[in-house]
């Protein structure tokens, strides 16, 4: 299919349209369709393909499903959490072992952590350890990366991390899985002036005040000694984890202010010296506005400039319910069951949808393709909020709605 030059939406409407990409099933997972930013495919033990997917919240904390044929996907297990007041916003899966993130509705609640799994077989995943990180100031682990069966990074509090302000209460912290029966913690870093004790004043609260703490924690192969962490209020950081028991900041870039904050995933394009960073629309009616995919030249990584973002439409007909703006974006996540791109970002921005760009000039981002479902019943905004998407090797793509839709499997067709 040709790919047209303009956007069906650059008129600024706001109406549900499919242009460049092809709905293949939906599935609302059994009922339970609140999903989080958890998404990895396991090739299983019997040949299957099986999609794990985190909840947004309680009371399930993880769903299976099979998609060895996406027109056809079918629940093979769906779990219920420990606890009402936690959830299982992020996981991952290398081989047949799966780490989940457990964070808390408040600090001093458990279980907060995260949990390995061995999920050999899918309809039974069964338990393997789990890594206490509670305590007074924590809600325990937001998310984490887990890639190469050897260490999960996190973003996570810790009994012994008292923060200066009380909402900078994540921070990174490296955890050693090579025994899977006995983690154990090897390194850890926060951004200066965020514990109590750091000899550097805390930093200045933004205006909406989302925290100066850890999100994503990415770690890719071709640079096994680099996490490209976000740090949400605090901008993003390239740290040095050869020695992973002393990370270093290497270098750092903000947006904010004048921009609110909340940067969320940052992806290296490593052969193109790109980096692709997200912020994430955390307010409804688009009080938070503008909220992007950012393209960094980061041929220089102690020096990282912008040079452009991925072009949206006119915020005006989405503010009127839900959250409209950037989150996560297809993490070119180092598995042989994920895609490789570093010609495509594909992105959701909650009620815009599912939203493709071409990249091939980075100075001027081109939008080639669009999935915007219309609300499903019983939305609670009364509109899409698409929360995630992962892209499998055979080019199929897969997001999830934050509230109730579940699952959307899709294939490109620019």
């Amino acid at each position: 299919m040709a790919v047209t030059e303009r956007s069906p939406l650059q008129k600024g409407s706001y109406e549900p349209v499919t242009w460049n990409f092809k709905l293949l099933a939906q599935h609302e997972l059994d009922g339970f369709g609140g999903m989080g930013e958890g998404m990895s495919i396991q090739i299983a033990p019997d040949g299957r393909r099986i999609l794990w997917l985190a909840h947004e919240s309680a009371p399930k904390n993880f769903t299976a499903v099979d998609v060895s044929d996406p027109r056809k996907p079918r629940v093979v297990v769906q779990t219920d959490l420990p606890q009402s007041h936690m959830r299982s916003n992020s996981l991952e899966t290398c081989g047949n072992l799966m780490a989940v993130a457990y964070q808390t509705q408040k600090k001093g609640l458990q279980p907060a952590g995260f949990e390995l799994f061995d999920i050999s077989v899918p309809e039974k995943p069964k338990s393997i350890s789990f890594f206490d990180c509670s305590g007074p100031t924590s809600r325990g682990v937001h998310q984490l990366w887990f890639c190469d069966g050897e260490y999960v990074h996190c973003a996570s509090g810790s009994r012994d991390f008292t923060p200066t302000h009380p909402s900078d209460d994540q921070f990174y912290r490296c955890v050693d899985v090579r025994n899977p029966s006995k983690p154990v913690e090897v390194g850890r870093w926060w951004m200066p002036g965020t514990r109590q004790g750091d000899n550097v004043m805390p930093p200045p609260r933004h205006a909406l005040d989302k925290g100066y703490r850890a999100h994503n924690t990415n770690v890719y192969p071709q640079r096994p000694d680099r996490c490209y962490l976000a740090y949400i209020d605090g901008g993003m950081f390239v740290l040095d984890i050869s020695d992973k028991a002393n990370p270093k900041k290497v270098s750092s870039w903000t947006n904010s202010p004048p921009y609110t904050g909340f940067m969320h995933t940052v992806v290296p394009l490593f052969d193109r010296g790109l980096m692709l960073v997200t912020d994430e629309a955390t307010e409804n009616n688009c009080k938070d506005w503008p909220k992007l995919i950012w393209v960094l030249d980061a041929r220089e990584e102690t020096n990282l400039v912008p040079i452009a973002t991925c072009p949206l439409p006119d915020h005006q007909p989405y503010a009127a319910a839900g959250r409209f703006g950037a989150h996560n974006i297809h993490e070119n996540v180092p598995l042989p069951t994920a895609w490789q791109s570093d010609q495509i970002v594909l992105g959701t921005f909650f009620n815009g949808g599912l939203r493709a760009y071409d990249i091939a000039n980075p100075y001027q981002p081109k939008e080639v393709g669009i999935f915007l479902p219309p609300a499903p019943a019983l939305a609670p905004t009364g509109t899409i909020q698409l929360n995630d998407v992962f892209v499998d090797e055979r080019e199929i793509v897969y997001t999830v709605d934050r509230h109730i839709g579940g699952l959307y499997i899709l294939e490109m067709e620019f």
